[in-house]
């Protein structure tokens, strides 16, 4: 008897917008109508489309709730502040006679509940999301949804995610990006399928995308989505980087408009499903060997730097009008229209808060003036010469960071840093000082001049965390350059989704737009950002993008702008320069003068008297 087999093919992409839902779904159609056995994971639990093209009958719907710290029973709490001192993440205050929790900052590591002696630490009951199951005929179909009130619950939900992976093919469509979702998503995967486009920005954050697969022992491969090459860019990078690849979509305009209304182009168009059903056979071959990385990235040592942390985001009256361009997901164009932005304000100081995958730099060219390096929290060691091998560490992890391993008939644990959050619970529980934090490098930060003002940005490391804790440092540096420079205008290009990076980056801004795409996914996606826009009461105002794919959809936005009392700012028709202009190094603006800079304009004298005025 033949026995079954658990495959698991991530797929995911440096940035948002390449297409990685459009190939997961389409994939798994493939897959599923020549008898394979597909399950459908939808780990992008943030921004997840998968179900508005596979369109799965939801059979069931399973509130995630997790046992979180809340209170503290004061008729036992004998105020010894431990539990204060123990939280990394500084969720527990203590003030007078009062410990005050806050549930936001909170991960539910256990750290407080583990050293309070006294037993006074209430737990409650928290929902961070919801799973939803179904089926779309053969193939079994599960994806999350983030709570939009608990941004830093991410990880933990797509976990709940991953546990119904089976037997047969998992396809597990990634968030974006390169931070810890990513890196949780695709991890343990047989395989990882990098999407990309060949424009500056996509080559740019395959790049990144590429260090943080390596970086975790996955050897990635590329597919290359609306493959029209102006240069040859890409194709040198990927020789250079010796990635194989696996196979290329046509940039046709066929594909957008089938994709812009929810349908799969395998089952509208014959010529497409041929294309998908060879990719699908490169996929099953490749597979079968998982190769190990050809070439591993670069180690940065940091000897003797100062290491800068972050701090809450100063909202004193002294900060410039801050104006951030965001959307719910990425590849709407949002940077592009940034770049657009900073060159008609002339004089602005400008923040790229998009730290994991940043393309902000491509287009405005900044002089570098200074840098720094950043850490977010700690990392956890254990010193196996003084380990006892009791497992305590092990039973207590609340993030699956501890692995153990056999060396010479003895159990050995250690510390998988890709999973490691810093909480520290590990060095509490260990009774023999086996347990060390260690500051984390997390990433790098960056002070430049532009043509269009002084730049705040950042660059997070390979499968790091704490990617909104580097927002903050970025805004916090931006607006006192503000401040020292006179600026009065600042203009961010925020992160895409709804998650942590997205809440930094909006936290006190005085205006939001919302950039958008007239599809299926684009629509729900601007939906899921306008409830964290208005969750946060911040005035904001939308943008639909190559409008003209489809006018019905951008139809709906404005009348979902209205709902949501954003302002509807104005629609960008699809115009192939955007693109010249980005390969040029320029923005749009700079470019040329067309019918796409004629509404840019437009809107752009909305926002100053919405924003600036």
């Amino acid at each position: 008897m033949e026995s079954k087999i658990t495959l698991k093919i991530a797929v995911s992409s440096g940035k948002g917008g390449t297409g990685k839902t459009f190939i997961s779904t389409n994939i798994a159609a493939v897959l599923e109508k020549s008898g394979k056995q597909i399950r459908y994971l939808d780990c992008d639990v943030e921004e997840p489309n998968g179900h508005l093209f596979l369109k799965p009958e939801i059979i069931k719907e399973e509130e995630i709730i997790i046992d979180s710290p809340g209170s503290a029973d004061m008729s036992k709490c004998n105020l010894c502040g431990k539990c204060q001192n123990a939280c990394r993440y500084n969720a527990i205050a203590l003030i007078k006679d009062k410990v005050l929790f806050f549930k936001n900052l909170c991960h539910v590591c256990g750290a407080c509940k583990i050293v309070c002696s006294a037993n006074a630490i209430v737990a409650i009951k928290r929902k961070i999301g919801e799973i939803k199951h179904g089926k779309k005929n053969s193939i079994d179909f599960h994806y999350g949804l983030l709570d939009v009130n608990e941004p830093r619950m991410t990880v933990a939900l797509i976990k709940e995610v991953k546990k119904n992976t089976g037997d047969g093919i998992n396809i597990l469509d990634s968030p974006p990006g390169t931070a810890c979702p990513v890196v949780e998503t695709i991890k343990d995967a047989d395989l990882c399928i990098l999407v990309t486009d060949p424009t500056p920005f996509g080559i740019n954050d395959l790049k990144l995308a590429v260090d943080m697969a390596r970086e975790l022992g996955q050897e990635p491969v590329v597919l290359v989505n609306r493959a029209e090459y102006k240069n040859d860019d890409l194709k040198n990078y990927l020789r250079e980087a010796d990635l194989e690849l696996l196979g290329e979509i046509p940039d046709d305009r066929e594909i957008a408009e089938i994709y812009s209304v929810g349908d799969l182009v395998v089952e509208k168009s014959e010529k497409y499903k041929k294309i998908f059903d060879v990719l699908a056979d490169k996929i099953l071959e490749r597979v079968k060997n998982k190769q190990s990385v050809r070439i591993k990235p670069d180690k940065i040592f940091y000897n003797n730097v100062v290491i800068e942390k972050t701090e809450p985001i100063s909202l004193d009256a002294k900060k410039p009008k801050e104006l951030v361009i965001i959307s719910g997901k990425g590849g709407t164009g949002k940077t592009s229209i940034a770049a657009a932005f900073c060159a008609l304000a002339k004089k602005s100081v400008i923040a790229d808060c998009d730290v994991d995958a940043s393309d902000l730099h491509l287009v405005l060219k900044p002089e570098l003036k200074k840098k720094g390096y950043f850490s977010g929290g700690s990392k956890a060691l254990i010193d196996s010469a003084k380990c006892q091998s009791c497992g305590f560490c092990f039973d207590k992890c609340k993030f699956d960071a501890v692995k153990w391993k056999t060396e010479n008939n003895k159990t050995v644990y250690f510390i998988e840093q890709s999973s490691c959050e810093g909480c520290g619970v590990c060095g509490l529980v260990c009774n023999y000082g086996a347990v060390s934090l260690k500051e984390a490098i997390n990433g790098e930060w960056f002070l430049s001049e532009t043509r269009f003002g002084p730049m705040a940005h950042a660059k997070l490391g390979a499968a790091e965390e704490n990617s909104g804790k580097l927002v903050s440092l970025i805004r916090n540096k931006k607006n006192r350059i503000a401040n020292e420079q006179n600026i009065n205008i600042s203009i961010i290009d925020g992160s895409p989704g709804t998650g942590c990076p997205v809440v930094a980056s909006i936290a006190g801004c005085d205006y939001a737009v919302i950039v958008t795409e007239p599809t299926v996914s684009g629509i729900h996606d601007m939906k899921r950002i306008l409830d964290v826009i208005n969750y946060f009461k911040i005035k904001s105002g939308i943008i639909v993008n190559k409008y003209d794919l489809n006018p019905a959809k951008s139809d709906e936005a404005v009348k979902i702008a209205a709902q949501n009392n954003s302002n509807f700012l104005g629609m960008i028709p699809y115009d192939e320069s955007v693109t010249d202009a980005q390969i040029e190094g320029i923005s749009i603006i700079e470019y040329t003068e067309n019918k796409v800079t004629k509404q840019i304009r437009k809107i752009w004298d909305k926002i100053k008297d919405e924003c600036f005025k």
